[in-house]
């Protein structure tokens, strides 16, 4: 099925054109729903010199279907070229800017209408109602057409769509089969679907609908104090194509206004409502629960470094420098994990953007590090979105390894060169394969290296040990090596759990 953006790049239209044509197709399912009717729009082709002369000069561009009743198209008719008698009679539109409704051939009835802007047919819009199929009409058809025709008479004027439109309401934006209303010039309801009086029976009004004037009716809803939206008073009067929410106790209503137009002036307005108390009540319990998972991160990072705190001041009162040292090792790596739940509680995703903790935490690492050398520090690549528990198993593994990197690699300031600068680099690389992400990550310092025939002593200690565990936990692999002339390289990947994007 191709896209309008690819279909307007046949046509002849300027770019103001295009633009007009993008904003009826992202309007006009309201029209569709209305009239109960399929709706096909056609626009000319470019014509140019190397083109082919027998192809047709028009094309069908976009297509919208009803959900108020049958589908008159139940295939993709993108792109098809008219018959001789619909292109005809689409020629016969676009040159005269008059809509026309051809004689019904069987039962089906067509009408061609204008889509004009600034004075000027650029396409025609086809309404295909299916007569065998359509629904018996009873009130609330028959006011539903009279509305479309409406619709199609503005069309056919410059007049829909409409300028500045600024609905803005969010989530809940009102559509035909969620409520209907239509006022007069003065703002009083001609007419109300059932499901639009429902929804004004519910913010209390009881009298008869029709006739009653629709500011009125919200106006007595509104609980004393309630701070009104400057565009309510000219959506619920049809003076702007404007969207606006009115909260009234439990009941939340979003209502979108379309002033009906005839010859430039406003002759009433058609209004779309919708009762969206479930949706909202939904939301404010999501952002409730979002602020206390917030609030339980935070908390536990600052429980990790109360913990961290209370083993350094254990550890200024040991004697033992092995004591002292391990000590403060547990508390570097609390603080680690700290750092990842502090992460959690600045933001809204229950994932961690883990390029920003990576930065941080080298930073925090080289700091606490004992060392004579002043090292630079660096991040290549991107590590992305990552499950919290990924992450944390990733923040403790980084942090062992850029510390053994920074104490080990640059003890006494590191090799013996005039030129030498300490740096350590990480590079990691993001990867999917067979349905699952894998993680490449390369610490990399151009310290002293491990001695080649003693590779075994680099893997000895506690801190390796941790994150040779916490590798295995996450299925996978890690190696080190000496680089030349000087330095140690370390890769490992991982396989992240489930989807990671933010």
């Amino acid at each position: 099925m191709a896209f309008l953006r690819e279909t307007l790049d046949r046509s002849s239209m300027s770019g103001a054109d295009v633009d007009w044509v993008h904003r009826l197709v992202g309007d006009w399912q309201m029209l569709a729903d209305l009239s109960f009717a399929d709706l096909t729009l056609w626009l000319p082709v470019q014509q140019d010199d190397q083109g082919d002369p027998d192809a047709s000069p028009w094309f069908l561009a976009a297509h919208a279907r009803p959900s108020t009743g049958p589908n008159f198209y139940h295939d993709d008719v993108i792109g098809q070229a008219p018959s001789a008698e619909r292109q005809s009679w689409l020629s016969q539109v676009l040159a005269s800017g008059r809509s026309v409704t051809p004689e019904e051939v069987g039962y089906v009835r067509e009408q061609y209408v204008p889509v004009v802007r600034a004075g000027r047919p650029i396409a025609v819009l086809v309404r295909h109602t299916d007569l065998q199929n359509m629904r018996q009409q009873g009130g609330l058809e028959v006011n539903y057409l009279q509305i479309s025709q409406q619709l199609f008479s503005m069309i056919g004027e410059g007049a829909f769509p409409m300028d500045n439109v600024a609905t803005g309401v969010g989530r809940g934006t009102p559509r035909v089969g969620d409520g209907v209303v239509r006022l007069t010039a003065e703002g009083v309801i001609d007419y109300a679907s059932p499901n639009a009086v429902s929804a004004l029976r519910r913010l209390g009004h009881t009298d008869h609908v029709s006739g009653a004037d629709l500011s009125e009716i919200v106006t007595a809803s509104l609980v004393p104090g309630t701070t009104v939206d400057e565009t309510m008073p000219l959506v619920l009067t049809g003076r702007a194509p404007w969207g606006t929410e009115i909260e009234a106790g439990a009941i939340n209503l979003t209502m979108r206004s379309v002033p009906l137009m005839r010859g430039g002036a406003r002759v009433g307005a058609l209004l779309l409502l919708r009762d969206v108390s479930e949706i909202r009540r939904r939301e404010r319990e999501l952002l409730s629960k979002e602020a206390t998972i917030r609030e339980i991160h935070h908390r536990v990072k600052n429980n990790l470094q109360t913990v961290a705190a209370l083993l350094r001041l254990q550890s200024r009162r040991l004697d033992d420098p092995k004591a002292q040292e391990a000590l403060a090792e547990a508390g570097r790596r609390l603080a680690t994990v700290a750092l990842v739940h502090e992460t959690l509680s600045e933001g809204f995703s229950e994932r961690v953007d883990f390029d920003d903790v990576a930065v941080r935490l080298l930073r925090a690492t080289v700091e606490v590090a004992s060392t004579q050398a002043v090292v630079t520090t660096a991040v290549e690549g991107s590590f992305g979105w990552l499950r919290p528990e990924d992450a944390t198993h990733l923040a403790m593994i980084l942090a062992e390894l850029v510390h053994n990197a920074v104490e080990h690699g640059f003890e006494e300031g590191g090799p013996r060169d005039p030129d030498f600068s300490p740096e350590v680099l990480v590079g990691a690389h993001r990867d999917r394969q067979q349905g699952q992400d894998l993680l490449e990550v390369t610490v990399r310092d151009n310290g002293h290296g491990f001695a080649p025939a003693e590779p075994g002593v680099v893997r000895s200690g506690l801190g390796t040990q941790i994150v040779e565990a916490l590798i295995t936990d996450l299925r996978g692999e890690i190696t080190w090596k000496t680089t030349e002339p000087h330095g140690t390289a370390v890769r490992f990947t991982v396989r992240l759990r489930g989807p990671s994007t933010g």
